[in-house]
């Protein structure tokens, strides 16, 4: 690699660092584009992942209210989607300057450029994909588009919240007051550390009423929780958010799962007069040691997936579900992960979901899934993609229930020191 193009990059870098942090959301498309082609990354173009990961759609500064983008490309069955669903920059075959959509085209060789799609990642989380055209195919030009799209996903995050036009392009449907009230409250989709990845979805995206799932790191500790709601309608929304705001709120103070499951019981019991209840599970995972401690409150059994084989179905006395104020003491329980290990909260709707001919989608067909794609080496959160578009694809696309995972996978260094002290009680 040339100096001179050390110098490009380097400048691109330095130039978005300085405008990127004060420029409104909308002006991002344009000022990556600017800044990438005096790097010689030519044509950018930011396409981001619509919220239950079908399409990639292409960020192009203001939207119209309920306009769909233009150049929308599926996830399934493109090289965009495939940069997207293996997290890896992919090469397309070189094209000819007539089919550059830019004036930057002019400045393009005769015999054509090649284009790259390069994931946008924060962390585990796949935002969507960034599209560039290269004059030549060179390590020096993958690097280049690759570290552009760090910083881009850097400040797509850092914005996304601060303007609609972001909820509006990843809306691929009008979305209820209930799932509106849901999503504000729900944590980012993935995670990953050297020790564990957590990732969670749920469906229907833009009905969602009742399902919550809620992750967050403290230490070595992965505070893992998953919520039902009775119902389905605006008041269930609200039931789950007090049970993710109560669990919160008690948790950044100390409080043990015990404690925060009694204390989610007393405020959903007190907004609703005991008429309205949650079920759940509550734990948390020791990352260096593996050991799991969890509570369950009226819910289904977490399940292991173990060497991609085998299930297990982890037992705990349960206690009835929060809200009802029945003032039963749930049972503390502790399970020992093994390496690899995936470990599935869900709700009833992902197993009772039912085909046009009455089938029930199952507990086998789901574990049976998660198997086969721990085996085929899928990515925790591109597991759960594929799932839950089979359980869609299951139903017709029309869930009568929320359906919820949270998958969370176990992978310690070898070698890692595992005297770390119990999650409290």
């Amino acid at each position: 690699m040339s100096v001179d193009n050390l110098d490009d990059g380097e400048e691109m870098l330095e130039g978005l660092l300085a405008a990127g942090p004060p420029c409104a959301p909308d002006e991002l498309p344009r000022l990556i584009a600017a800044h990438a082609a005096r790097a010689g990354l030519y044509d950018a173009v930011i396409y981001l992942a619509d919220l239950q990961k079908a399409t990639l759609r292409p960020l192009r500064g203001d939207l119209e209210v309920g306009a769909c983008p233009d150049g929308q490309l599926g996830i399934d069955a493109t090289l965009a989607g495939r940069a997207f669903r293996d997290a890896e920059p992919i090469e397309a075959p070189q094209c000819t300057k007539d089919d550059a959509s830019t004036e930057e085209a002019d400045d393009l060789p005769e015999a054509g450029y090649n284009e790259l799609w390069v994931p946008l990642l924060d962390g585990a989380e796949r935002l969507g994909v960034l599209r560039v055209t290269v004059r030549a195919r060179d390590d020096a030009a993958l690097r280049r588009a690759s570290r552009l799209a760090s910083l881009t996903s850097l400040f797509i995050v850092s914005k996304r919240a601060r303007g609609d036009n972001y909820a509006r392009l990843v809306r691929a449907h009008r979305m209820s007051l209930a799932a509106e009230v849901q999503w504000t409250l729900m944590p980012v989709p993935a995670l990953a550390t050297p020790e564990v990845s957590i990732c969670g979805v749920l469906e229907p995206a833009y009905e969602v009423g009742g399902d919550a799932f809620d992750f967050a790191l403290a230490g070595p500790i992965a505070h893992l929780s998953i919520f039902d709601a009775m119902g389905h309608d605006l008041s269930s929304s609200l039931i789950a958010s007090i049970a993710m705001g109560s669990s919160r709120n008690n948790r950044r103070r100390g409080a043990g799962l015990i404690e925060i499951s009694d204390a989610i019981d007393d405020a959903v019991g007190a907004q609703y007069d005991q008429t309205r209840f949650v079920t759940g599970v509550l734990g948390g995972l020791d990352t260096r040691t593996g050991e799991l401690t969890w509570i369950n409150r009226g819910h289904p059994s977490p399940l292991l997936i173990r060497r991609a084989r085998s299930v297990i179905e982890l037992e705990c006395p349960p206690t009835p579900p929060m809200g009802v104020g029945l003032d039963a003491t749930p049972t503390l329980c502790r399970d020992q992960l093994e390496p690899g290990d995936r470990l599935l909260l869900y709700t009833d709707g992902i197993i009772e979901a039912r085909d046009p001919d009455g089938e029930l989608f199952g507990l086998d067909r789901f574990t049976d899934f998660i198997i086969r794609s721990e085996s085929a080496s899928l990515s925790a959160p591109e597991t759960l993609r594929r799932l839950m578009r089979a359980v869609l694809q299951h139903h017709d696309d029309e869930l009568r229930d929320d359906a919820t995972v949270l998958l969370a996978e176990w992978h310690p260094p070898a070698g890692d020191d595992s005297s770390i002290p119990m999650m409290p009680a």
